[in-house]
């Protein structure tokens, strides 16, 4: 099975940017799409971003789009979120998760990182 861990998140001031890293274990990485989720206090778990197997089709949030960037390097195992241009409500936990190509809900989930922008 597929073993996922986020990295890269920290304190960042408005307008900073982070990149987020998950590393996947197994030989199996590159036949899961990828996805980025976020959860703040107090609200529900949302979706961010995400990345097919080949890394060829991406799709957004409405609200992150043209400040984040997803992207895959399979090679690697390893899954990105380049976030520019931060703003205090882009702080959340976020989380990557994997999603057989031939399945409908994401399997496989990370423990989670914090990123905190500060106004």
């Amino acid at each position: 099975q597929v073993q996922l861990v986020e990295s890269g998140g920290g304190l960042v001031q408005a307008g900073g940017s982070l990149r987020l890293s998950c590393a996947a274990s197994g030989r199996t990485f590159s036949s899961y799409a990828m996805g980025w989720f976020r959860q703040a206090p107090g609200k529900d778990r949302e979706f961010v971003a995400a990345i097919s197997t080949r890394g060829n089709v991406t799709r957004y949030v409405d609200s992150v789009k043209g400040r984040f960037t997803i992207s895959r390097d399979n090679a690697k195992n390893t899954v990105y979120l380049q976030m520019d241009s931060l703003k205090p409500e882009d702080t959340a936990v976020y989380y990557c998760g994997a999603r057989s190509w031939n399945l409908l809900s994401y399997e496989f989930w990370g423990q989670g990182t914090q990123v905190t922008v500060s106004s």
